[in-house]
């Protein structure tokens, strides 16, 4: 099960890159995605994956910033340390674990449809 979450956590950050967005000044489309700081984005640079940035960090810190809550994003960073815990708060019968995962899986589509 480790490895399932694992894969979909580097899914997630590496199906991230940057939506088009249209320059009305040049007619040129320009490739910009939102950009913030905060706990996940700081877990993001200090983990050891490869496909870590400044640019994909700070997107996905932005989807969080739009989905969590400052309390869910704490507890959403700590996933980088111990992937494990992602495990144990998936499988939880615990009402708070349940609606915490539900919020964790709609901010991870949006930083996967964000970070593109």
């Amino acid at each position: 099960m480790k490895k399932l979450l694992m894969t979909f956590m580097a899914l997630g950050l590496a199906g991230c890159g940057q939506p088009d967005r249209f320059d009305g000044r040049s007619g040129s489309v320009s490739r910009a995605a939102p950009m913030a700081s905060g706990p996940i984005s700081s877990a993001c640079m200090a983990s050891d994956r490869k496909a870590r940035s400044q640019a994909l960090c700070g997107c996905i810190q932005a989807a969080a910033d739009q989905t969590l809550n400052p309390s869910d994003q704490r507890r959403a960073a700590a996933f980088y340390r111990d992937p494990h815990k992602a495990q144990e708060i998936r499988q939880s019968d615990r009402g708070g674990d349940e609606a915490f995962w539900k919020a964790y899986r709609a901010y991870g589509e949006r930083a996967e449809r964000l970070c593109r």
